[in-house]
């Protein structure tokens, strides 16, 4: 599983979506092998289809079939969830990120994040909270050995 770590920390993630990815047999490889960069890529509708953009998946280094590492690529969902997507992105702020990718039974399955972009100081709020909350679970953890 590859996860989008930057994801979480600069959007606050307020839906997710499991959604088909249309490959090319190399590009399976090399998301097996990790090979992908989350890096600047994003989610458009675009005619009533999804379209995976800027996700960077390295060619796989046996082949010699060449292909564009950052070319669009087709996600599969239902047409009425697209439906309901594009009314949701008329709002202002929102927009749709890669959050992971993985396989299911043998099939590359992309996470995408109905998400609202951060300011600087949430994103400073939050890592002060993420911080005293693992603060306090370290005391807690040392508190209970000495109980025992």
């Amino acid at each position: 599983m590859l996860v989008n770590k930057r994801a979480r920390h600069e959007y606050q993630i307020l839906e997710t979506y499991e959604a088909g990815i249309v490959l090319k047999g190399s590009e399976v490889k090399s998301i097996r092998e990790g090979r992908v960069s989350f890096t600047d890529s994003f989610v458009r509708i675009k005619d009533g289809e999804m379209w995976l953009c800027n996700l960077h998946i390295a060619p796989y280094s046996s082949t010699h079939e060449s292909y564009d590492p950052k070319r669009e690529r087709k996600l599969l969902l239902h047409k009425k969830e697209i439906k309901r997507l594009t009314g949701m992105l008329s709002q202002k702020g929102l927009t749709l990120i890669p959050l992971r990718i993985y396989f299911r039974k043998s099939l590359a399955k992309v996470e995408v994040g109905l998400a609202k972009g951060r300011k600087k100081y949430d994103k400073r709020e939050k890592l002060k909270r993420e911080y005293v909350d693992k603060e306090v679970r370290r005391v807690l953890k040392g508190r209970e050995k000495f109980n025992i």
